[in-house]
Formats: C-alpha cells, sequence, structure tokens
C-alpha cells in the first residue's frame, strides 16, 4: 500500500500533516537510510523503512482517543521541563504518540482531548474546520447585552477580529455575571481576551464541550477513553472517514 510520508506520520502519531513536512525540510526524516528531500515522496507500507531523528516509525498504528477533565494549575503539556504539574501526572500509562488536542491555559480548567491521530488532531485545531468549543465563564460584574453584541460580532484581539461567537448569558448581576461562550478558533487565550476587551476580567473557566464531544459528568482529573460513535462524529466533522 502507498501512502504519502506526511500522512503516514500523522497517522503514527508522529506529527500533523503540516507539521511532518517541517520535519522533512529540517533533515529529520529518512526513508530507507536516506534522508527525504521531496516533499510529497510516496512510501510502500509492505516494504519502506521510516526514520525520524533516527528513530524507527512503525508502520502498524493503533488509535487512541482520550477526553480528560483537566483542573486548575495544570499545564497541558506530557513533560514540564521546569517539573511542573502536567497532564503526564493525571494519564501516567498514555499510550505511544498521544498528544493533547489544542490548548488550554494553566489557569482553565474542563475538556481536554487527547489522541495520537495526528490527521484528526490537526484538523481539529485548524480554523478552517470551525470545530466549536464551548465554555462556562465566571465574569466580574455585569454583562450587558451591548456587550454580549460584540462579543458575538467578533472583537480585536492584538489588532487581528476573532470569528463570530455565541454567547449566552446564564445569570448576570452587579457582582458578576456566568457567560456560555462558544467560538471556532481556539486563538491562545482568546475567550479570557475576548471577555478583556469589552471590561471584564475572567474569574473562572471551564470548557465544556469540543466538536460536540460533552464534559457531563467526569469529575476533575479523571479521564475515560473516547467511544466509537464519538470518534466518528468528531472524525465526519472534519471530513475524515
Amino acid at each position: 500500500m502507498d501512502i504519502r510520508l506526511n500522512k503516514f506520520l500523522a497517522r503514527r502519531g508522529v506529527a500533523s500533516r503540516r507539521e511532518a513536512d517541517r520535519m522533512i525540510q529540517e533533515g529529520r526524516v529518512a526513508v530507507n537510510g536516506r534522508t527525504v528531500e521531496e516533499l510529497g515522496l510516496k512510501i510502500d507500507l509492505s516494504k519502506d523503512r521510516v526514520t525520524v531523528n533516527g528513530k524507527l516509525i512503525k508502520p502498524g498504528f493503533e488509535p487512541a482517543y482520550f477526553a480528560v477533565n483537566k483542573p486548575r494549575g495544570i499545564l497541558v503539556t506530557l513533560k514540564d521541563p521546569f517539573d511542573r504539574a502536567a497532564i503526564r501526572e493525571l494519564m501516567p500509562t498514555l499510550p505511544p504518540g498521544v498528544n493533547p488536542v489544542g490548548r488550554l491555559d494553566k489557569d482553565s480548567e474542563g475538556l481536554l482531548l487527547l489522541t495520537n491521530d495526528g490527521e484528526l488532531a490537526f484538523r481539529l485545531t485548524h480554523p478552517r474546520y470551525e470545530i466549536p468549543r464551548t465554555y462556562a465563564v465566571r465574569v466580574e460584574g455585569f454583562v450587558t447585552l451591548s456587550e454580549v453584541a460584540r462579543l458575538e460580532a467578533g472583537v480585536f484581539i492584538d489588532g487581528r477580529k476573532t470569528a463570530p461567537a455565541k454567547i449566552k448569558v446564564i445569570e448576570a448581576n452587579s457582582q458578576k455575571s456566568l457567560l456560555l461562550v462558544e467560538i471556532h478558533e481556539g486563538r491562545k487565550r482568546e475567550v479570557r481576551e475576548m471577555i478583556r476587551s469589552v471590561g471584564h476580567e475572567v474569574v473562572r473557566l471551564k470548557r465544556t464541550g469540543y466538536g460536540g464531544i460533552r464534559l457531563d459528568r467526569l469529575p476533575s482529573g479523571r479521564w475515560r477513553p473516547l467511544r466509537p460513535d464519538e470518534v466518528r462524529m468528531l472524525k465526519r466533522s472534519v471530513g475524515l472517514k
């Protein structure tokens, strides 16, 4: 079976296709002992031997998909060079190649997806596929309807306007407001910066949904494998079989 090299690396959880292409350009990928110099190269899974940084990438692939309820204070990384609390502490026996899908900052909590399916992870985080992320957001002060309208229309963060969002006010008084926020971009600290742009600060931020996967009753700090129907739903949402 012939397959593009970057697609093979993505399926094995080594990197997304785009990242795999960058690794190839950097001379880190070899096929049958020869460094690959061209993008778009096809390999034969039955006989070609692929290495990345000298490490053999076996053609067999056992995909794995997980959901974890990340507590506040945990970094979304498998290993932190400064020995701060990271996802690996919650999931010490992860299969090879499993990595977090996207980001969720240290002070935020809630649903985080992990997989070794590099192509799915890449598409779930790419703005082109407009995968919804839903957050329950506790905010200082009273959020007005005009502020909600501004957030839904898009606000400027670092000189670039955010994509339209969906905002539902669950409760609001002079002390605090609780919002349900749905976005499709996933820029760094996007929800926090959106709220700040209309004059409020986030007190607590919890992701409750990602691409149709719901946090539901999964306890904080616990994880579970995704069900087959959930995996199929995610793949359909990004155009994968």
